[in-house]
């Protein structure tokens, strides 16, 4: 494995905490809202496989396994394992003035079995990819939480 990736990224979201944190826990949802989540294959209760493909011409494949799921603290926390090994997380909170921060922090990197295929593209290229990925879930999950989204 290569040195980690770390991302961070903060959503501003104007329903209330627990509907944002209800949302986000619903992994199984995340094709019908987030554009590069392409599908979900449930393995048990606790993981399943998710493939997300953003603007590079790649599909990668993740193990998702629940490793938090704390409402009162607004924790979802995943590991990851696939063509990507770590972790990703879900702080949600309320937002001073009404609304909800959803924070989401991941650190992964990529595996040997990803690495034919991405080797040939620089860690900037791969940033930038992510960095649109999370572009497309936040319009995607603006959409799918206003009053007409689908509840």
């Amino acid at each position: 494995m290569h040195a980690p990736f770390r991302f961070d990224h903060a959503w501003s979201l104007s329903p209330p905490p627990a509907r944002v944190f209800h949302v986000l826990a619903d992994v199984e949802r995340y094709a019908v809202w987030w554009p590069q989540v392409r599908r979900l294959q449930r393995v048990d209760e606790e993981s399943g496989w998710l493939w997300v493909r953003s603007a590079l011409p790649l599909t990668l494949a993740l193990l998702l396994t629940r490793e938090v799921e704390d409402e009162a603290a607004g924790v979802l926390r995943v590991s990851i394992d696939g063509d990507l090994r770590g972790w990703s997380s879900w702080q949600v909170s309320a937002a001073s003035g009404g609304g909800t921060v959803a924070h989401f922090a991941q650190e992964v990197s990529v595996t040997r079995r990803a690495m034919s295929m991405l080797a040939p593209l620089s860690a900037s290229l791969l940033r930038a990819d992510h960095a649109w990925m999370m572009r497309g879930g936040e319009r995607g999950l603006r959409a799918y939480l206003a009053p007409s989204g689908e509840q």
